[in-house]
């Protein structure tokens, strides 16, 4: 393989911005020289190229200026494409970035429809059942419904806030919390859960190009 050609797969459970950064280490010129390209066969297998020579690679968006991973950033975000057709399509009707839709998912329920926390939460946005009622989800345990109401509620608190981590705390520890600390909550988890939820919205926009 010549200096200046660098192809690579990555697995999914080492895809995604990983297998981004690790081409980059390998061959730093890459991005200088034509940019990086990308495309998920159907094993879910991640290949990255700056040399593409199959139609099916496309080429990957610059991420948007302002956002730099944190040094925290996980090395294993979560991959999983079952649902980006069903993010696309709800997070456009709610006018929400599909990344941040999935973020969430991955960071609520790491895209298990049947999940359940310890408080109760269900499904891939982790509804609580009172707010999965006022939010009219008959089955929080359909993805369909799910992710409708939770795209609905996290436009909701982005409306109300007008601050990105500031509704995704509301998210995560409820609004009424948000408004007694006037910013994020000092809970661990919380924080944990912005920061979280940050670095794989960050590390989802090569999923959905434009």
């Amino acid at each position: 393989m010549g200096a200046n050609r660098r192809h690579r797969e990555v697995r999914p459970k080492a895809a995604g911005v990983v297998g981004m950064l690790a081409l980059l280490l390998l061959d730093p010129a890459a991005a200088r020289a034509g940019g990086l390209y990308r495309f998920v066969d159907d094993r879910g297998v991640v290949h990255f190229s700056n040399v593409p020579t199959d139609d099916r690679y496309a080429p990957m968006r610059r991420r948007p200026r302002g956002l730099r991973l944190s040094a925290s950033v996980s090395p294993a975000v979560p991959v999983n494409h079952g649902y980006d057709s069903l993010i696309l399509r709800t997070a456009q009707a709610q006018r929400l970035e599909p990344a941040l839709v999935k973020a969430v998912i991955a960071a609520e329920s790491n895209f298990s429809e049947r999940a359940v926390s310890r408080v109760g939460a269900q499904g891939l946005m982790q509804l609580m059942p009172g707010t999965a009622a006022e939010l009219g989800v008959s089955d929080p345990f359909t993805a369909e419904d799910n992710v409708d109401g939770g795209t609905r509620y996290l436009r909701e608190m982005l409306d109300r806030y007008g601050d990105l981590q500031r509704a995704l705390a509301a998210y995560n520890a409820g609004p009424d919390a948000v408004d007694r600390y006037k910013g994020i909550p000092p809970y661990p988890e919380t924080e944990a859960y912005v920061e979280r939820v940050m670095d794989y919205y960050r590390g989802y926009h090569g999923d959905f190009h434009r």
